[in-house]
């Protein structure tokens, strides 16, 4: 029996795919909230795929709340990602490009500005802190430091497969069947 709220449904969200069924994103995970999802529905926007134990009301109509809907219409993917802090700490897996180091994550120009470098994907990279600190406005050469892969424009599908490392700290169970993790599956 579906539980009937009350309250408004908040951490409810949906996840959402394309029309061919895989998730917009990876990372960030594709989900609406559940006030757009329901309006999404009602425009006769998305398929409802899977929904949650949840039964909505409005004076006129009652549904359980969507919990992975489908786009109608196909989301082309191939624009270029922008050039964003997130994107760039993504494309590099949330490492230092130098040492490989997870906290206190900062970028740096591989060619110093001051040195003619510009604000391009190929001339920053995340760096640690420490390793920024040590590098300073130095040429890479003039120091002891060593890039662990020469940084590049990604495209959608690279983050997007470096995002599928990262899975989010909540799944629901009806998520599962559209999300491929890299994880061992039970045999």
């Amino acid at each position: 029996m579906a539980e009937i709220l009350s309250a408004p449904p908040s951490g409810r969200p949906a996840l959402v795919l394309n029309a061919d069924f895989r998730p917009l994103s990876y990372y960030p995970l594709s989900l609406w909230p559940w006030q757009e999802v329901v309006k999404a529905v009602f425009l006769d926007r998305v398929d409802i795929i899977a929904e949650y134990d949840y039964v909505v009301r409005s004076p006129s109509t009652e549904f359980r709340l969507p919990s992975v809907i489908a786009l109608r219409d196909f989301v082309r993917q191939d624009r270029p990602p922008a050039f964003t802090r997130f994107n760039v700490f993504l494309r590099d897996g949330f490492e230092c490009a130098y040492c490989g180091a997870t906290d206190n994550l900062t970028f740096d120009h591989v060619i110093p500005r001051s040195r003619g470098g510009r604000t391009t994907w190929e001339n920053i990279v995340a760096a640690c802190s420490p390793c920024n600190l040590r590098k300073g406005g130095k040429m890479l050469h003039h120091t002891d430091l060593q890039l662990k892969s020469r940084p590049a424009r990604p495209n959608n599908y690279q983050l997007q497969e470096i995002g599928r490392k990262f899975p989010p700290n909540h799944l629901h169970e009806t998520w599962m069947d559209y999300l491929y993790w890299d994880v061992e599956l039970e045999g």
